[in-house]
């Protein structure tokens, strides 16, 4: 089985002050043991923007996705029609989320999606469960 995580659940694994931080830790380390982790490219695009804007420092994020993800999900055609889907169906999602939302969908092998997201946790009709943070 394979499981995505969303930006937050990613940011509140690197940052310890972060409100979701003892969640995120608790989930990615239970999880890893037996799954392999994923990200969308959208998420690994936001997390090193922060990086980049000082949120975060690049050496530690650039080794969290090497060290601990096992692929970053591309968006292609497909990804982007699932999310249009989901985006014009859930009129509050923003569109980074359900491109998020899309990558894990379209992913055979991805059972469970992590955010700490309430409107992602509010998406029905995935193909895989979504697991609040928190």
């Amino acid at each position: 089985m394979a499981v995505v995580l969303d930006s937050d659940a990613v940011v509140g694994f690197l940052d310890r002050d972060d409100a979701l931080h003892d969640a995120a830790d608790a989930a990615v380390r239970d999880l890893i043991a037996e799954h392999r982790i994923l990200v969308s490219a959208v998420t690994y695009a936001e997390v090193l923007t922060g990086a980049r804007l000082g949120h975060h420092d690049e050496v530690a994020v650039r080794g969290f996705f090497t060290e601990l993800i096992s692929a970053i999900l591309p968006v292609d055609v497909a990804v982007a029609d699932r999310a249009a889907d989901l985006r014009s169906r859930f009129r509050s999602l923003r569109m980074p989320d359900a491109l998020i939302l899309a990558s894990a969908d379209t992913e055979a092998s991805v059972e469970l999606i992590v955010t700490g997201d309430q409107q992602i946790a509010k998406v029905s009709g995935l193909s895989c469960t979504v697991k609040l943070l928190g």
